[in-house]
C-alpha cells in the first residue's frame, strides 16, 4: 500500500511520533483507515471536516473521548489493537460529538503498509484491481455481506452476458456477516459461488463497515447485495458500496431495486456518487422455474409454479438441524461452506452461561448439568465455576466494576474457545452487569451458540442459605461491593431460561436445562434414564465408548 500522497508507506516517519497522542482503532475504523489510505474513498484524503462531511454521501468519521487527545494536539497516531502505529492524522478540526467525545478531522498519512490476515492474496488495492480489470468492455460489481445462491448466480451470469462485462464480487468483511458468521467464511462462500460464474470473475474482500449506525446489508430473504439494509441506512450503505466499487474498477453495480431504502436516482438507473455517476443494474423479480429447472425472471414462469428463495428462518432451521439444502436453492459447493461455517447444533459448540446472586444455586445447577452431560457422553464438557475461575483465571482481580467486567470477559474468552472446538462450556459466575454479559455473548456467538440461564432466586432466600455469612457481613458494612446488598445486580432481559430454586429443586432445574438443550437440538434425545441406580442392569447405559470426564476450571 502507498500513502495518499503516493510517496510509499513508511516514508518520512516523524521523529516526534513517540511524543504524540495515540488512539487505537476498532475493526470498523481500521477498515475505514485502510480504504482512505488506499484511495478507495477518493477524493477523500482523510477524515472530512464538518463542511466536507455535509456534502459527502455517507459518514466517514473518527470520534474519540475528549480527554484522549489534548486540545492543543496537532497530530494523533492511529494504531491497531497490538499498538502498532499505522498512520498519522494531522488534526485540522476538532468538534464536539456528544457527551465527553470529540470528532477529529484532517488528512491522514500512512506509516506502514497494511498487513492482511487470511486471503491476503485476494486483498488487492483499488489500483491493482483496476489493472487486473483493464481492457474489459464493462465491469459489473456486486457487493455482499452474505453468501450467493443460485438466484444471485443466475442474475450475475445473465447481466454479465448482456453487458459483455467481467464480474467483480466484493464481499464486505467489516461489520456483520450474514448467515456464516465470520469474514473468512463469507469469503470462502463467495469463492465457492465463483465456481459457477464466468471465467475471469474477480473476488476482492473489502473492509467496508455498514454506514449510518447499525444498518447492515441483507434483509431477511434478500440477496444481501448493495443497498439491502433498508431505510436511510441502506441508502448510505449503497452509496458507500458504489463509491468503493467504482474505485476498484466497476462500471456498473447490481442492486436490489425492491429495497425501500434505495435512493430515487438509483431507481431511475443511475447512482450519483462524488464525481462519478455509476449505472445501476436493477434486479428484476426472479424465481425458480421447476418445469425448466432454472432461475429466471418471474414473468417467464408459468403462474403458480414458481419457487421463491428460502427465507433466512427456513435456511437457519435447515442448517441447525442438519437437513440437506436443496440443490435448486444453492450449489453443493456453497452448501458445503455454509455447513462448515454453521454446523448442525448437535455438532456446534455451545456455552451455557448461568447468572444470578451468590447463593442462588447456579453453581449447584451447573455442576449437576455437567455431571448429567458427562454421564450421557454426548459432548465434551468444560465447567467454569465462578469460584474456581476467581482462584485461577482471574486471580488478583478485585470486585470493582472494572475488574468484574474483566473477569466476565475472561470467562467469555475461554468459553468461546471451548465452543470453537465443538464442546459445551458451562459457566456459573454472578455476572451482575448486562454489558459484561453482552460482551461474553458476543465473544461466543462468533464461534458457537450462547444460552443465558438466569437463576432468579430472591435475595432473602440466598441470604438465608449463606453458610459463610457473607450477606450478614455485607449488610453490616464489613464487605464492600457485594452484589445484591451494596452493589447492584442487573436482571437479564434476554435470558433463554429463568430458574428460581426457591420454588424448584436443583434436580428439576438441571432437568429444565437439559430439556432446553434437547429441544434446541444441541443434545440428542436421551436413550436411557440418567438415574445412576440403573447402572449394571441389563441394557442399562449408552452403547459405544463413554464420553470424557468433566473438565473443571
Amino acid at each position: 500500500m502507498t500513502d495518499i500522497d503516493g510517496t510509499g508507506a513508511g516514508a518520512g516517519l516523524p521523529a516526534e511520533l513517540a511524543g504524540w497522542p495515540a488512539w487505537t482503532l476498532d475493526d470498523a475504523r481500521l477498515g475505514d483507515l485502510e480504504l482512505l489510505l488506499s484511495g478507495a474513498f477518493a477524493p477523500l484524503r482523510g477524515y472530512p471536516s464538518s463542511a466536507e462531511a455535509a456534502g459527502w454521501p455517507f459518514p466517514v468519521t473518527l470520534e474519540v473521548p475528549a480527554d484522549a487527545v489534548p486540545a492543543d494536539a496537532g497530530h494523533v497516531v492511529l494504531q491497531d489493537r497490538e499498538g502498532s502505529p499505522l498512520a498519522v492524522l494531522d488534526i485540522t478540526e476538532r468538534t464536539a460529538a456528544g457527551p465527553g467525545a470529540v470528532r477529529l478531522a484532517g488528512p491522514v498519512r500512512a506509516l506502514r503498509a497494511a498487513e492482511h490476515g487470511p486471503f491476503r492474496t485476494l486483498r488487492l488495492s483499488p489500483a491493482d484491481a483496476r489493472a487486473e480489470l483493464d481492457g474489459a468492455p464493462a465491469v459489473l460489481a456486486y457487493a455482499t455481506r452474505r453468501p450467493l445462491h443460485r438466484r444471485q448466480i443466475g442474475q450475475l451470469r445473465h447481466h454479465a452476458d448482456l453487458l459483455n462485462a467481467r464480474l467483480l464480487l466484493l464481499p464486505m468483511i467489516s461489520g456483520p456477516v450474514e448467515m456464516v458468521g465470520t469474514p473468512e467464511a463469507l469469503v470462502r462462500a463467495v469463492l465457492a459461488a465463483r465456481e459457477h460464474l464466468p471465467a475471469g470473475t474477480l473476488v476482492v474482500p473489502v473492509p467496508l463497515a455498514p454506514r449510518g449506525g447499525t444498518g447492515s446489508a441483507g434483509g431477511a430473504g434478500s440477496a444481501g447485495g448493495a443497498g439491502s439494509a433498508g431505510g436511510a441506512d441502506g441508502a448510505m450503505d449503497l452509496r458507500a458500496q458504489a463509491l468503493v466499487a467504482a474505485a476498484y474498477g466497476a462500471t456498473h453495480l447490481l442492486v436490489d431495486t425492491a429495497d425501500p431504502g434505495l435512493p430515487a436516482e438509483a431507481r431511475n438507473g443511475t447512482l450519483t456518487i462524488p464525481g462519478i455517476p455509476i449505472p445501476v443494474v436493477r434486479e428484476a423479480e426472479w424465481a425458480f422455474d421447476p418445469i425448466f429447472e432454472v432461475w429466471r425472471p418471474l414473468a417467464l414462469i408459468e403462474a403458480g409454479t414458481e419457487r421463491t428463495e428460502l427465507s433466512d428462518a427456513e435456511l437457519t432451521t435447515m442448517l441447525d438441524t442438519g437437513e440437506p439444502l436443496p440443490a435448486w436453492f444453492t450449489p453443493d459447493s456453497v452448501a458445503a461452506e455454509l455447513r462448515r461455517a454453521r454446523p448442525p447444533r448437535r455438532e456446534r459448540g455451545v456455552v451455557v452461561f448461568f447468572t444470578g446472586l451468590s447463593g442462588s444455586g447456579k453453581s449447584t445447577i451447573a455442576r449437576g448439568l455437567a455431571e448429567v452431560l458427562a454421564e450421557r457422553g454426548d459432548r465434551t464438557v468444560s465447567l467454569l465455576d465462578g469460584n474456581h475461575v476467581r482462584q485461577l483465571l482471574s486471580a488478583g482481580l478485585t470486585f470493582s466494576r472494572a475488574d468484574r467486567d474483566l473477569n466476565i470477559a475472561r470467562i467469555g474468552f475461554v468459553a468461546a474457545e471451548v465452543a470453537r472446538h465443538g464442546g459445551i462450556a458451562i459457566c456459573a459466575p454472578i455476572a451482575p452487569y448486562a454489558a459484561a454479559r453482552a460482551v461474553a455473548r458476543e465473544l461466543v456467538t462468533e464461534v458457537g451458540d450462547f444460552l443465558l440461564i438466569y437463576v432468579s432466586t430472591p435475595v432473602d432466600v440466598c441470604a438465608a442459605r449463606d453458610r459463610k455469612g457473607l450477606y450478614a457481613k455485607a449488610r453490616a458494612g464489613l464487605i464492600k461491593e457485594f452484589t445484591g446488598v451494596s452493589d447492584p445486580y442487573e436482571e437479564p432481559r434476554d435470558a433463554d431460561l429463568v430458574l428460581d430454586t426457591s420454588t424448584m429443586t436443583s434436580a428439576d432445574a438441571v432437568a429444565a436445562v437439559v430439556k432446553l438443550l434437547t429441544a434446541g437440538g444441541w443434545l440428542p434425545e436421551a436413550t436411557v434414564s440418567p438415574d445412576p441406580r440403573s447402572a449394571g442392569r441389563p441394557g442399562a447405559g449408552r452403547t459405544g465408548v463413554a464420553g470424557p470426564a468433566v473438565r473443571r476450571l
